[in-house]
């Protein structure tokens, strides 16, 4: 798979994503943090799933119809224990994320939502 790893998410997931086979792109690695919604389109345009830990993402997604290639939200999430989450998300939803579907993990729960339609 294709991501975006957001600075908040940390070089270990980032890392241990590319030691997985996958193609990472670090936010940090693109220079002074461009905001969220340039962010996402980033993502977007690249065909990258974004991993974040910032909730605003949803809310670019849903409020405002920024266009996205998929999205991971780890925001309660502790460093430590990242990567295991990652591993599961990639291992059990990888075909959804690349439907572009939105993943939330929190209070240990992993809740999946359907991409809203775009135009």
């Amino acid at each position: 798979m294709r991501f975006l790893v957001d600075r908040c998410v940390g070089r270990r997931t980032a890392e241990w994503l590319r030691d997985h086979g996958h193609d990472v792109l670090e936010a940090r690695l693109l220079g002074p943090d461009p905001g969220d919604r340039a962010l996402l389109e980033i993502a977007e345009s690249a065909g990258r799933v974004l991993v974040t830990i910032d909730t605003d993402f949803g809310e670019l997604i849903y409020l405002h119809d920024v266009p996205h290639a998929g999205l991971v939200r780890l925001p309660d999430v502790p460093a430590a224990q990242r990567i295991a989450i990652m591993s599961e998300v990639v291992e059990r939803h990888g075909r959804t994320l690349e439907d572009r579907a939105i993943v939330t993990i929190r209070g240990g729960r992993i809740r999946i939502s359907e991409p809203p339609a775009q135009a």
